[in-house]
């Protein structure tokens, strides 16, 4: 069993209401990694059942884009959980997004699909359990992704995470950040993995254009807005191919949402033919990005997109095809 004292301390990389998150060094091979620092001290019994039952599944999920985890152990004197976990050198969507925004330039098209292609398989490995169980993380969001070193994603922050049963059980309440919430969530309706999709829209419509799908304003109130599903065309920058993946995802009716293995099908098949006209060799370097002063916003598109092939992109996941034959592609 480890110990802090394998560790050092090298920085502080954020703080919550219960603890902080710390870059360390392990001690014995010098690996840089993070840990999560809860004092459970004050926490009600609720909230120590949510911070075990975190610690549970994210012993579970091994994903090669979820953050992963190491162990855990206690300081009992100061009523303290360390959770050591996998660091993540390029920081979070929330962060990236800001740093475009101010330099009002689009992030390419290419990123964005990847970035999508590696949510939806985490999203598949978390709702597609072996055990039939299914993992509902509920706060999909931004700051809540992050990048490693190659801009690969990592999706983390499991401490809202529900576990269901089997694909029969639903959850019932609020939980996550209203600004991706589903109606469902919003109503207080039951949902399922089905709502951790919608979430995955708005993620993906806020790194094209900048903002979530769904605000207040104009005299109607967020949930008004959620429950009618109506929203502006992303920019015209990026492809009708694009748009329509996120109305999909946005759907208000979930029984219309494609599932995480549907969009992981649909990318992936889109690729592989790509992948036959124009090989290419992977690439990890900063998105290609677009000044945002270029790109003119056509409303009149918003209303009916139309389907049309996108730009190329090479894609990191070994899939099967119909007949059996494995593909092996990468994403750049």
């Amino acid at each position: 069993m480890s110990y802090f004292e394998d560790y050092e301390v090298l920085c502080s990389v954020g703080s919550g209401s219960f603890g902080t998150c710390q870059k360390i060094k392990r001690k014995s091979d010098g690996k840089i990694l993070v840990w999560k620092v809860v004092r459970y001290r004050e926490m009600k019994k609720d909230q120590l059942k949510r911070l075990l039952s975190e610690v549970k599944i994210l012993m579970d999920l091994s994903h090669r884009n979820i953050v992963q985890y190491f162990h855990h152990f206690v300081d009992l004197e100061q009523k303290k959980l360390y959770i050591v976990m996998e660091h993540c050198e390029g920081g979070d969507l929330d962060t990236l997004i800001e740093r475009y925004q101010i330099r009002g330039m689009f992030l390419s098209e290419n990123f964005i699909l990847r970035i999508l292609l590696q949510l939806a398989s985490a999203l598949m490995h978390c709702h597609r359990r072996p055990d039939r169980t299914v993992v509902l993380h509920q706060d999909l969001k931004p700051a809540n992704v992050f990048l490693d070193k190659n801009l690969n994603v990592k999706l983390g922050d499991f401490g809202l995470a529900e576990v269901l049963p089997s694909k029969e059980h639903v959850c019932t309440g609020r939980a996550g950040t209203p600004l991706y919430m589903s109606p469902e969530k919003i109503n207080e309706s039951q949902y399922d993995e089905r709502s951790d999709i919608w979430s995955l829209g708005c993620l993906l419509y806020k790194l094209c254009a900048f903002v979530p799908p769904f605000t207040d304003g104009r005299g109607k109130t967020l949930e008004e807005r959620i429950n009618r599903g109506t929203f502006s065309r992303i920019p015209v920058y990026y492809s009708n191919f694009l748009d329509s993946i996120i109305r999909d995802m946005l759907q208000v009716n979930p029984f219309r949402r494609p599932s995480a293995a549907d969009i992981l099908h649909q990318l992936t098949e889109r690729f592989i033919k790509e992948e036959v006209r124009s090989p290419r060799q992977p690439d990890h370097r900063l998105p290609q990005s677009v000044s945002v002063q270029n790109i003119r916003h056509r409303k009149k598109e918003a209303q009916a997109p139309q389907k049309k092939t996108g730009a190329a992109v090479n894609v990191s996941v070994i899939t099967t095809n119909q007949r059996g034959s494995v593909y092996r592609l990468f994403v750049c």
